[in-house]
């Protein structure tokens, strides 16, 4: 059973920085994709960023690119999302994704508040 739980989200101004964890139940990222996506009100869910456990490659969307930064800490088994720079257009809830084989896991999300 794959387990992911998300937490750090709240509500910030515009300019501040929030730092996401993901807690992932495995005790290993090889062979693993691990994401962030996120889903304004009404809005589709869209990609953020994904690091792949093997190899450290990591992969942003173009809104997100110089401002998040994606990250895990082996030891912790956490991967994190650190939020700089933040924008009233950043204002979602923040899921975190696993994926390994075809097989995808998502946690139940964080909600990022930014007020302008």
């Amino acid at each position: 059973q794959v387990q992911l739980v998300e937490s750090g989200g709240g509500l910030v101004q515009a300019g501040g920085s929030l730092r996401l964890s993901c807690e992932f139940s495995r005790r290993t990222f090889n062979n693993w994709v691990m994401a962030w996506f996120r889903q304004a009100p009404g809005r589709e869910r869209l990609f953020v960023a994904n690091l792949y456990g093997s190899s450290g490659a990591r992969n942003y969307a173009d809104s997100v690119k110089g401002r998040f930064t994606i990250s895990v800490d082996t030891a912790e088994n956490t991967v994190y999302l650190q939020m700089n720079n933040l924008k009233p257009e950043d204002t979602a809830v923040y899921y975190c994704n696993a994926q390994s084989y075809g097989m995808s896991y998502w946690g139940k999300g964080t909600l990022v508040t930014v007020s302008s």
